[in-house]
């Protein structure tokens, strides 16, 4: 029999018969390995320990202790082992599909009755029973017929689907757990006893559809799964904290904003969300006034004309609204669109009049508000949104000036995400997408001019292939939360591209024309995302200077209701936002109420106070209280609301 050559991790080579499976080359190392073993890595690829290996390869063997093999297969395998679960218990159930997610997988299912909370326990104790059996897995490669055929004589429509969905010459592989199949890619553990048993859990029934098809209603339960309970209780602690931290919910207790469905995708902004909203925007107003930056506002409604010489119309149309118009004496309507994005009109204010390169960099802003189509089940609160607000801005430069403009605007960003609580971010290089505009020398150019700028900045980014806009790389800046999510936020972005297409130019030193580079950027990204990521940052409790109401003066006894409005007088004159609640309620329930509702600092005032100009100091979150005098508090008050690119 032929000889193939296995390299191993630590470098050593050792030769095998052609066809050995990843289980023997297990065995042949240990007793102990082959029955911790899971899968293995051949070549790079994710690799069953029953497939055979054919050529020369690079092996390593896994065990539950790796990372990401280890939680891709258990997850698999547990959506498999529920799938089994369910069609035992319900056997008339049809099965389709269950991918892996983030942390655990799901599984859509046909049913004619629907799942129920209580059914989920059920399904629980039968999947703990068939990992309790360690019944075998093990798998078959078929050709299309056959696997057909058996899906048309198990009565299993959706798998015949597949099946038919599956490229020609794919391998159709075919998998057994126990007696129980399924038709998978793979890879899959040796037997269900290896799953850790007691680390998964499953955490709610949804609707879902077939391939988008609305007429082909399914039911989907989700789960997720870890390596050991430990972990499994670490991502439920997780989830906890994170619902407490659910803006949606919190922007209810604080009347923040909300949706409904006749703007789906849009955000009702209530008094005290715009207040937040207003106070962030002023912020970088003043910011981008220091960082020497115009602002401008342009159109949202723009003829399809431009998005066409832009390449957004053919690149970037399906998230797009478009707007049809009967204007008067035209033979045809008038096709616009809702700009998704603000870099066009840019460029259109930039070629209006001549520019010299004395003008560059030209440092262009603008508030600009965008819509973009979201699929309905993309959407997402605040967070993912159709209609939107970037703090965007371009700037128009040299090739020369792209290392130092990429310096100044991460210094810039930095001190912004400082301001704002985050001391830290992340950079990711995202280069050329498959779907883009301009040739590849072009592309060349310009993902080493900004690779280039980062690295001038003393910043080596962590790569991100493919997913650079159509028109130029960019850079990423991700936030980690108090709770260890990541968001994406601030942009920074190399184009050659749009003012080539739209013809911007200046005037050289030369007298010649040259064309411009277009800088992209944005710090915060939307105003409604970085909003919600403010609000779950802070569980609601806002840095002082952003909280929408500041301060309640509440009275203890009615007979201070007056000294209540003159201290609310005092603090609204010194810059703090403060509210009177003279209500007639005890003081404990004003200040459950107010402490809900995530105010800062709540000020009781009875007869003591009134006669000895004091107040009593109750502040969010401290369980303490203490008197201080009038002009003390205002005026610490009045420090803490200043915004803090303009403290002393």
């Amino acid at each position: 029999m032929a000889q193939i050559s296995l390299t191993f991790p630590d470098g050593n080579a050792r030769e095998f018969d052609a066809g050995v499976t990843a289980a023997e080359v297990a065995a042949s190392i240990s007793k102990s390995l082959a029955k911790k073993a899971i899968s293995a890595t051949v070549n790079g690829e994710h690799w069953d320990l029953a497939w055979p290996i054919d050529t020369d390869s690079t092996i390593a063997i896994h065990t539950l202790t790796d990372d990401e093999q280890a939680l891709e297969l258990i997850r698999h395998d547990f959506a498999h082992i529920m799938a089994s679960a369910v069609q035992e218990i319900w056997p008339d159930t049809k099965v389709t599909i269950g991918p892996v997610t983030d942390h655990g997988w799901f599984y859509d299912f046909d049913r004619s009755e629907p799942f129920t909370p209580e059914d989920l326990g059920i399904i629980e104790k039968k999947m703990k029973d068939i990992i309790n059996a360690r019944d075998e897995i093990r798998t078959e490669v078929w050709d299309r017929a056959r696997a057909r055929k058996f899906y048309e004589d198990a009565g299993e429509p959706y798998k015949v689907d597949l099946v038919d969905r599956i490229p020609e010459g794919a391998d159709i592989r075919m998998y057994w757990h126990g007696d129980w199949q399924d038709l998978c890619r793979g890879p899959h553990l040796q037997h269900t006893g290896q799953l850790p048993g007691d680390s998964f859990k499953l955490m709610g029934v949804s609707g879902a559809h077939w391939f988008g098809d609305t007429s082909k209603n399914l039911q989907r339960i989700t789960g997720i799964g870890f390596r050991n309970r430990k972990e499994l209780q670490a991502h439920l602690n997780f989830l906890e904290e994170a619902a407490k931290r659910d803006h949606r919910r919190l922007g209810r207790e604080m009347d923040l904003f909300h949706l409904q469905p006749e703007a789906p995708g849009q955000i009702f902004w209530h008094p005290n969300g715009w207040t937040i909203y207003t106070m962030l925007q002023d912020y970088m107003r003043r910011a981008q006034k220091r960082g020497g930056y115009v602002e401008v506002n342009t159109p949202q409604v723009v003829d399809r004309s431009l998005w066409e010489k832009s390449g957004h119309w053919e690149k970037y149309q399906e998230n797009m609204f478009i707007v049809e118009v009967d204007e008067e004496h035209a033979r045809e309507k008038a096709i616009n669109a809702l700009k998704p994005m603000n870099c066009p009109c840019h460029v259109e204010i930039f070629k209006q009049g001549l520019k010299s390169y004395r003008d560059l960099p030209l440092r262009m802003a603008e508030f600009g508000s965008c819509a973009r189509y979201e699929p309905s089940g993309a959407l997402h609160g605040i967070m993912r949104v159709r209609g939107f607000t970037q703090d965007d801005a371009h700037i128009f430069s040299t090739e020369e000036q792209i290392g130092a403009e990429c310096r100044e605007f991460i210094n810039f960003l930095s001190a912004v995400y400082k301001d704002l609580g985050f001391e830290e971010f992340k950079i990711l290089f995202s280069d050329r997408p498959e779907k883009r505009a301009g040739s590849d020398e072009v592309w060349d150019k310009a993902e080493g001019a900004l690779l280039d700028a980062t690295r001038a900045a003393g910043i080596e980014p962590v790569m991100n292939p493919g997913e650079g806009a159509f028109y130029g790389p960019k850079l990423e800046f991700s936030l980690t939360d108090a709770i260890g999510r990541v968001w994406q936020c601030g942009t920074f972005q190399v184009d050659f591209v749009l003012p080539e297409r739209l013809d911007a130019t200046y005037i050289g030193a030369d007298g010649e024309k040259h064309r411009p580079v277009m800088l992209h950027r944005a710090c915060l990204g939307s105003f409604e995302r970085f909003i919600g990521i403010l609000i779950e940052e802070h569980s609601g409790k806002l840095p002082f200077w952003l909280a929408p109401r500041q301060v309640v003066v509440a009275s203890i006894t009615s007979e201070a209701d007056d000294y209540v409005y003159d201290v609310v007088a005092q603090l609204n004159a010194a810059g703090v936002r403060a509210e009177a609640d003279t209500r007639n309620e005890k003081i404990n329930y004003k200040v459950r109420e107010h402490s809900v509702g995530k105010v800062p600092v709540i000020l009781a005032v009875g007869h003591r106070e009134v006669e000895e100009k004091t107040v009593t100091v109750r502040r969010l979150g401290e369980k303490q209280t203490k008197v201080a005098p009038l002009d003390e508090i205002i005026s610490t008050l009045s420090e803490d609301a200043t915004p803090p690119d303009l403290r002393s």
